[in-house]
């Protein structure tokens, strides 16, 4: 089969062998993926992950023990534990010691014609869902773990620091709290997006002395961070969206002295982003900065990891 492969820092397109699924899982077609800032951080290095990347993924079931599953369209959460330690029982998966993640740790992505998932993880996609939409079933959880994490009130002065895609996601999923909310980026066109939202859009150099009770860090760089802890009233919150491939270097005394909360997210529920993504609450077309097909994947790479660029899709139907 077709696949994206990472190996030694660089990746190619490489024709690897189609996987067989086991009892537990199924294999599942993919028709649709997108490339995410984590894909662009393993290439730099990231989890030292070698393999097929991706884990943002619409597909069709194509084979499984329960026939009655073929013919599903379907995404998976990425997520897959032993089943048995203490995490997994108490139903964080996410947490389990010896977990593996699609496409991200010791298990092969969505970047391929089939991918195989555990049944239990399969999450089926509605008719009222597009692909295009699907695609973003993964992000849109990771923004709504924050209010899985965080409680959200209306009169909350709450910034998301980054106006990259995840930044924009998690404007959007915040503001269906009625939170005061504000987006600080450095891209005129993507605080424009926000600002059609109904979000206060600021650039970065005109934060100034601002406070929030709430800030949440989605820019991927260290200087993000910086500017996301200056942002924060004493006894604030900052919630740490950003996946790094290197260290991250910063004074701890002002989280000491402010009394500052820091809390790290990851990845979400799936069944709430699904269901937020059917009732059309979440504006991800104006997220897509190009649809290419499987073919052009490393154009597709280099595309994303320009500056600036939003979400970009492989088409896996042609």
């Amino acid at each position: 089969m077709r696949s994206v492969f990472l190996s030694n820092g660089s990746i190619k397109q490489l024709d690897i062998p189609k996987p067989v699924a086991s009892k537990a899982e199924t294999l599942v077609k993919v028709t649709m993926a997108g490339i995410c800032n984590t894909d662009l951080e393993l290439v730099k290095g990231y989890m030292g992950f070698e393999g097929v990347p991706g884990h943002e993924f619409v597909g069709v079931v194509a084979e499984a023990q329960d026939s009655n599953l073929v013919g599903r369209r379907v995404c998976g959460e990425i997520n897959f534990g032993c089943g048995d330690c203490d995490e997994c029982l108490k139903g964080l998966q996410r947490h389990c010691p010896s977990r593996t993640v699609l496409g991200i740790l010791n298990q092969n992505g969505a970047f391929a014609d089939f991918v195989t998932i555990p049944e239990t993880k399969l999450r089926f996609v509605p008719d009222s869902v597009t692909d295009r939409q699907a695609v973003f079933v993964e992000p849109v959880a990771a923004a709504m773990e924050i209010l899985e994490q965080v409680h959200v009130e209306p009169n909350q002065q709450v910034a998301v620091v980054g106006d990259g895609k995840l930044g924009l996601l998690i404007c959007q999923v915040l503001k269906l709290t009625g939170c005061e909310l504000c987006l600080i980026g450095k891209h005129a066109r993507k605080l424009e997006m926000a600002e059609n939202w109904g979000v206060r859009a600021l650039h970065k150099d005109l934060a100034g002395q601002q406070q929030f009770d709430l800030v949440v860090e989605a820019s991927g760089s260290p200087s993000g961070f910086e500017t996301a802890l200056a942002l924060l009233r004493p006894r604030g919150t900052l919630v740490l969206k950003s996946t790094y491939a290197g260290n991250l270097e910063f004074d701890a005394a002002p989280i000491v002295i402010n009394e500052i909360t820091l809390v790290g997210s990851r990845c979400g529920p799936f069944k709430p982003a699904i269901r937020t993504l059917s009732e059309n609450r979440i504006d991800t077309e104006a997220l897509i900065d190009g649809v290419f097909p499987f073919s052009e994947a490393l154009p597709a790479f280099e595309r994303a990891a320009q500056p600036g660029t939003l979400k970009i899709v492989l088409d896996l139907n042609v």
